[in-house]
């Protein structure tokens, strides 16, 4: 099953849910990113951006960075029962630090709104990578459902 719609898809995978997410720059795809895992687990058109929840993270590595964005956003998710249908997020690379101003929007769980299809437990680093440069950004992940 292969869904390109807004700069994301899902690649087969046994038992799991993989992707790539895709963007023009590392900003765009950690937001493309975001979107493929919400809407792997509900309709993130379902979802109203009626609260705003802000990110803030710093990591050695982009693809570090990468991990702990989802792995913030779904603990956000379990702690505060919400979930997210948009993203922005915003990178600035300090010598060899990565810092991302992050805000993710969106509302309380509403199982009559939001019908699970998958519950995410925790984005794994197997097959994890990030990749790109002047011709666009790369993410692979695999979700442990």
């Amino acid at each position: 099953m292969v869904n390109s719609v807004k700069g994301y898809e899902y690649l087969e995978h046994t038992a799991d849910v993989m992707f790539r997410a895709y963007g023009d720059s590392p900003g765009e795809m950690l937001g493309s990113a975001a979107l493929a895992m919400f809407n792997a687990m509900i309709d993130t058109g379902t979802v109203r951006p009626q609260s705003t929840w802000k990110v803030e993270l710093r990591a050695e590595s982009l693809e570090q960075l990468a991990y702990d964005w989802l792995s913030e956003l779904l603990f956000l998710m379990d702690s505060e029962v919400v979930v997210f249908s948009e993203f922005q997020v915003d990178l600035k690379q300090d010598g060899e630090i990565w810092r991302l101003e992050g805000l993710a929007r969106g509302e309380g769980i509403d199982r009559s709104r939001h019908p699970f299809e998958n519950q995410v437990k925790a984005v794994t680093l197997h097959q994890f990578r990030v990749e790109g440069g002047a011709d666009g950004w790369m993410m692979q992940a695999i979700l442990d459902v």
